[in-house]
């Protein structure tokens, strides 16, 4: 049955409407796969490189009809749509860029005229599934380097944001082999359906840590890898800054870009109590600078949030951090426009590292402002929580920041700079917020995507 996507910021516009799959589609699209993984795994793998790196190309070239799918769809301001699309492709270059790199290693052998050595095959069929918030890059992040390392991928995107996921298809029909890249569009039946499925060697999961321990099961039971991308609760402590304004502003981006709804979105600013007031203050400034508004208005600064439930979980949020005692010092309001699923930008103060919005993904425009009084006070409140997916720290001082190296418990880590990852870089979790190897970005992806073994060569002089 197919399916209307409608625009968050007008929920009267539909912008869409896309075929979906049943479970009973997946034994053939698996078949598919596996015939073209076959004959794919055969293709050397710097020509696999530049036979992906030609599928890149296409997909730059629909550049801005992605972008423009990706704010129709879920809201995002077209500037971000457009960084992300851009983003994306960098770090599928990246990726790329790694086809002729050494895949195993030459070990020295305990046996005369014996050769050993270790190399990497392909996995086989690979599922992503993939959620709504970056439909287009977190797509290109397991696409690519299976691609590359010679693996067939299926493909889910969330049943909200499927536009850039079926322009994928079009250009992978025109550079690809058939059959290597496919997407399954539907419920979370097809979902399910996939995760059990026969003959899936690997599957990469980004979405809720529910969700993951549910994808988790289905690959335990048929023993397939497993990569698993899921939330975060991110801090940024801000213990001195020579330029606080230019901190305050990268805090403030990383917080409410795409309207908070990222996985690495700053959700809590841990700040020494001596500047506690002038940073509240300098946050609540901004929030209220912000227009909220249409992602497709160029004036626009924050978009919607994705949808109703949405909008109301947030709310929920503020309501009950209000009640536990946190000051709202911006925002912390629905906004009625065209009937969209708009919050305004809100700041919270006197907030403490027990309360719930201190503790629990919001995943909305909500960044709450907790105090300290010493490092160590910092470093337990930034540790203490169930996720560790990226932590930022902002000081001058030496020994505070190799302390915060060591000891934050996050697979990314920051040093005066906001919590955006670098193309060519790992994008790793600790805790809650991960499991099994890297999925995506960097030359750790190799080993989800590949299988190790070992050679014992015997007889050569």
């Amino acid at each position: 049955m197919p399916v209307e996507i409608k625009n968050p910021a007008n929920p009267s516009e539909i912008v869409g409407t896309y075929p979906t799959l049943s479970p009973d589609d997946v034994p053939a699209m698996m078949a598919t796969a596996r015939a073209a993984q076959r004959v794919w795994a055969k293709v050397p793998q710097p020509e696999r490189g530049k036979i992906v790196d030609a599928f890149l190309n296409g997909l730059e070239a629909r550049a801005e009809d992605i972008a423009r799918a990706i704010t129709r769809e879920m809201g995002k301001v077209i500037g971000e749509s457009r960084g992300e699309v851009a983003k994306a492709l960098g770090e599928g270059r990246a990726t790329t860029r790694r086809a002729s790199a050494a895949i195993g290693e030459m070990l020295p052998s305990q046996k005369p005229g014996t050769v050993t050595y270790s190399t990497r095959r392909p996995r086989g069929v690979i599922v992503g599934i993939n959620p709504w918030n970056f439909p287009f890059s977190t797509p290109i992040r397991k696409t690519i380097p299976a691609l590359l390392y010679g693996n067939a991928m299926v493909l889910k995107p969330s049943i909200s944001t499927p536009g850039a996921a079926f322009i994928m298809q079009e250009v992978a029909n025109a550079t690809l082999p058939k059959g290597l890249f496919q997407i399954a569009y539907g419920s979370g039946n097809l979902g399910t359906a996939l995760t059990a499925a026969k003959g899936v060697d690997a599957i990469s999961f980004t979405g809720s840590v529910q969700i993951g321990r549910i994808v988790a099961q289905a690959a335990a039971a048929s023993l397939a890898e497993i990569s698993l991308e899921l939330g975060g609760k991110n801090p940024a402590i801000l213990n001195d800054a020579s330029d606080l304004e230019a901190a305050l502003d990268q805090i403030y981006m990383a917080a409410f870009a795409v309207c908070g709804q990222r996985c690495t979105a700053v959700s809590r600013v841990i700040v020494r109590r001596a500047l506690e007031a002038e940073v509240v203050a300098g946050l609540a400034k901004r929030a209220k600078a912000a227009k909220v508004g249409d992602g497709l208005d160029g004036s626009t600064t924050i978009g919607p949030l994705m949808g109703e439930k949405a909008r109301n979980d947030v709310a929920g949020f503020v309501d009950r951090a209000r009640a536990s005692g946190a000051t709202v010092a911006a925002g912390g309001t629905t906004i009625e426009q065209n009937g969209g699923y708009f919050y305004a930008p809100t700041i919270l103060s006197n907030v403490t590292a027990d309360m719930e919005v201190a503790r629990q993904e919001v995943f909305g425009p909500v960044l709450a402002v907790i105090p300290y009084d010493t490092p160590d006070e910092a470093l337990d409140i930034c540790n203490d929580v169930e996720f560790g997916l990226s932590a930022c720290l902002y000081s001058e001082q030496t020994p505070m920041t190799d302390r915060f190296i060591a000891e934050a418990e996050s697979g990314m880590i920051h040093v005066n700079c906001g919590s955006f990852p670098e193309d060519h870089a790992p994008f790793v979790g600790v805790k809650n917020s991960s499991l099994g190897v890297g999925g995506s970005n960097g030359p750790s992806t190799m080993h989800f995507y590949t299988q190790e073994h070992t050679v014992f060569r015997k007889g050569v002089v």
